[in-house]
């Protein structure tokens, strides 16, 4: 009996060390990279609240970055990704250099970064969509979540024709 709540013991323990990895916010379409974070609220157990800075750069398009903020919450939910997260995300999106592409590649409408926001069924994801007749890239931010999602968005544009 002794030995039996051991082993129990020990898978748990085992369990709970790589439930952080598991459930970690996971890049989907593009690479990003971490710009910074600020940290809104104090927890004494697990990490702080924090609002996190990324850029991704557009997977199809060259030469557009885009800077997105979001909410991280800390504390021991957060810590081991069980945290349900906050809805709300600003996009901006910047030529960085010389904008190439291949049009027929570039869709009408395509995800092009999507970050998973909680445990179950939640995500984040940037949209770009394809202005032809004014020759821009419009860039929008939402949550999506598998029985609702929320009507918060944020909305970005980047021209690349001649003015």
């Amino acid at each position: 009996m002794l030995f039996a709540k051991r082993v129990a013991i020990k898978t748990l323990i085992v369990v709970l060390a790589l439930l952080p990895t598991m459930l970690l916010p996971t890049m989907v379409l593009a690479q990003d990279a971490h710009i910074g974070s600020v940290r809104t609220e104090f927890r004494m157990l697990g990490p702080n609240n924090t609002i996190e800075v990324e850029r991704f750069d557009d997977p199809k398009v060259q030469g557009i970055s885009c800077y997105i903020s979001y909410s991280q919450i800390g504390g021991l939910s957060g810590a081991v990704g069980l945290a349900e997260e906050a809805s709300e995300a600003s996009v901006a999106c910047r030529q960085t250099g010389e904008i190439v592409f291949d049009a027929d590649e570039i869709e009408q409408q395509e995800v092009v970064f999507s970050q998973r926001r909680s445990a179950l069924f939640k995500n984040m994801r940037v949209v770009r969509m394809h202005d032809l007749e004014t020759q821009t890239f419009v860039y929008m931010s939402y949550s999506a979540k598998l029985v609702d999602g929320s009507p918060k968005n944020a909305i970005t544009a980047v021209h690349y024709g001649d003015l």
